[in-house]
């Protein structure tokens, strides 16, 4: 990875970029990006489609045996090994009967933990209560999420009841968006000094057209907005050449990445690897606190066997991640595809876990201030049931959470999850969707 600095140029244009232009980008206030009031200073949640498989008894390839903290990971978790006394691994969360069996109900429910997606989604809620500091309060990352032109309960964050929005799914505009001239194979940006010209003025000049075809209050506002950007570009100059000692410019592949080719199922696990290393490093730079990581889609048709050089590559044999999850019976060949495609996804997720545990912070690394959320919109893809959900949370969030540990959870609602996140990230969140909360054994 390389480890050249991004300029205050090249930090500022994105900032400033994502804070006018961008889909994923909430108000900017004048707080500081690091202005955490809880221990965890930021959350990711990870989401793969079409749950896992979980037919029961000693056939199921994700739970955990044992219990507390004297466990065993499964077939599926062995890609968490390296992360096991991180993480806490939960069985038997629920997400209640309602639209139990579906895959949209599932996903409705995933983040709002409201039947129906009846609400905000926690994503979006802890975006507003402790990432609205950060230049890009909420930052949502898909792999071919909308594929097929996906709309709807396809997608899992939530903004208001009923309401989803789509994720970036292109990793070259997130990048341009993030990090505005940066050179995303390494080395250093192009463009003017920064120190000679301000990006405000060369990046808004067509600003003061809109301002013109304004009326008074809306030229108010723009003036609020236009200060509070300035605001941030003085603190960001203030920094230095390097904004923070963990603002680092990644070696992002983007090469070969084209329109064509965005939703080409080959190229899946390089876009996956490029949201994950973006999403890693805007939160490195304090851009953000609040991700979501959304591979696919549910009811996914992602051809998982043509993923060249993994072991899912089958050339001559095509196998959907929705397909594979309808095996039917543990002795049915899906079954064995299945499980390796459950395998790999972890081993996606365990990817940004370590880019987390690779850079320091503080006496640790980020991922001792982080936590980290691996989830799907169904338990058993078979049987799509919204009973014993395949949840964990990996990173030792600050010291708020216990890792290590299993956690038999006996059918609580997994809104009560949600609370215990909020609760780690210092917000002071008594409840959330259908459950009560925080959920017992996961905060210290």
């Amino acid at each position: 990875m390389n480890r050249n600095p991004i300029s205050r140029r090249s930090l500022l244009r994105g900032v400033l970029g994502a804070a006018m232009m961008s889909p994923f980008a909430g108000l900017l206030k004048t707080a500081s990006a690091d202005g955490a009031n809880g221990p965890c200073k930021r959350v990711i949640f990870f989401y793969f489609p079409d749950g896992v498989p979980d037919p029961g008894g000693a056939a199921g390839k994700w739970f955990p045996s044992g219990s507390d903290t004297n466990f065993t990971l499964s077939e599926n978790l062995q890609p968490l090994a390296r992360f096991k006394n991180d993480s806490i691994f939960l069985r038997g969360l629920s997400m209640g009967a309602t639209d139990s069996g579906s895959h949209p109900g599932g996903a409705k429910k995933l983040l709002t933990a409201v039947d129906g997606g009846g609400g905000e989604s926690i994503d979006r809620w802890l975006a507003r209560n402790v990432g609205s500091a950060s230049p890009v309060s909420h930052l949502y990352l898909g792999a071919m999420a909308a594929q097929n032109n996906a709309s709807g309960d396809k997608f899992i964050s939530y903004v208001g009841p009923g309401t989803t929005v789509a994720p970036e799914d292109d990793p070259r505009a997130a990048f341009s968006r993030l990090f505005g001239n940066a050179n995303p194979g390494g080395g250093a940006p192009t463009g003017p000094n920064p120190d000679d010209v301000s990006v405000l003025d060369t990046a808004f000049a067509d600003l003061e057209e809109l301002r013109k075809r304004t009326g008074d209050v809306e030229k108010a506002k723009l003036d609020l907005h236009l200060e509070a950007l300035r605001d941030v570009e003085k603190r960001v100059k203030g920094l230095g050449a390097t904004p923070t000692a963990s603002c680092q410019n990644p070696l992002v592949n983007l090469a070969g990445l084209t329109s064509q080719n965005l939703y080409d199922a080959a190229t899946f696990p390089q876009i996956l690897r490029a949201q994950s290393d973006l999403m890693v490093q805007a939160m490195a730079c304090g851009l953000t606190r609040v991700g979501v990581i959304q591979c696919s889609q549910h009811t996914s048709e992602l051809i998982m066997s043509r993923f060249p050089g993994s072991p899912l590559y089958k050339p001559n044999f095509d196998m959907r991640s929705h397909q594979a999850s309808h095996y039917g019976d543990p002795g049915d060949p899906k079954f064995a595809d299945y499980t390796a495609q459950r395998t790999w996804f972890v081993s996606q997720a365990a990817y940004v876990l370590e880019q987390l545990a690779a850079r320091p912070e503080g006496s640790g690394t980020m991922l001792d201030h982080s936590l980290v959320v691996i989830c799907s919109e169904v338990s058993d893809g078979n049987t799509h049931t919204h009973d014993n959900m395949p949840f964990i949370v990996c990173g030792k969030g600050g010291g708020a959470v216990r890792t290590g540990r299993v956690i038999d959870t006996n059918g609580r609602r997994h809104g009560e999850l949600w609370v215990s996140i909020a609760r780690a990230m210092g917000a002071n969140l008594g409840s959330f969707g259908s459950g009560g909360g925080p959920l017992p054994g996961v905060l210290v």
